[in-house]
């Protein structure tokens, strides 16, 4: 029991230090330009250049792995599905207002979520990744306007991509598991983390 407890607070001034960290470093803006937007290994590497899309994508396989049972999948599924209909949108020219804001609150929401230990039914928590995959797919459909079929092969990297960043999301949470009692710790750390981050995302664009 005492050594849990060390742990515990050992795990407290390692996440304020690297939560002040990451603070401080974080980029202005939610959503990093994509370059060249014509090649599978593009759409493939875009998601980890940017801090804002591997925060919120590794996020949803954290949050569905809490969850367990068929959340393990649908969650991932639906973000993955509606940020397909999302860039369909953005790529024929549908407005969506607050792009930006929407990819900085989906990381604070499921910072949040995750950190509060909040358990939504299976299908609110498809509904909710839904939303914020809307802005995930939109502002990168938007960059492949009028490139037509050119366009396909980095969409496909960016949807590997993503199903890759969830992955390890779950793969994180079966991690934390394995620490017993630990994991609710770990989770609010976590958690925590992209709270921090999607602050300062959001902070960034309401001085740029």
């Amino acid at each position: 029991m005492k050594r849990n407890s060390i742990a515990k607070h050992a795990l407290s001034v390692a996440g304020m230090a690297g939560l002040l960290s990451l603070a401080a470093v974080m980029p202005a803006s939610a959503h990093v330009g994509a370059g060249s937007v014509d090649t599978f290994s593009h759409g493939f590497l875009h998601p980890f250049n940017g801090l804002d899309h591997i925060l919120a994508m590794v996020a949803v396989g954290l949050y569905a792995a809490n969850l367990g049972g068929r959340a393990l999948w649908l969650v991932p599924s639906a973000f993955i599905g509606t940020m397909v209909v999302g860039g369909l949108l953005g790529y024929y020219g549908w407005p969506l207002p607050m792009v930006e804001a929407g990819i900085a609150l989906s990381v604070i929401v499921m910072g949040m979520a995750i950190a509060l230990g909040v358990r939504l039914p299976t299908i609110a928590a498809m509904a909710l990744v839904g939303v914020f995959a809307l802005f995930h797919g939109h502002a990168h459909g938007n960059e492949g306007a009028g490139l037509g079929i050119a366009f396909l092969p980095y969409a496909a990297g960016f949807i590997v991509a993503t199903g890759v960043l969830h992955i390890s999301g779950i793969a994180l949470g079966a991690a934390f598991d394995r620490f017993g009692t630990l994991s609710v710790s770990l989770n609010r750390f976590a958690g925590c983390v992209g709270l921090i981050a999607g602050i300062s995302l959001f902070a960034g664009l309401l001085t740029a």
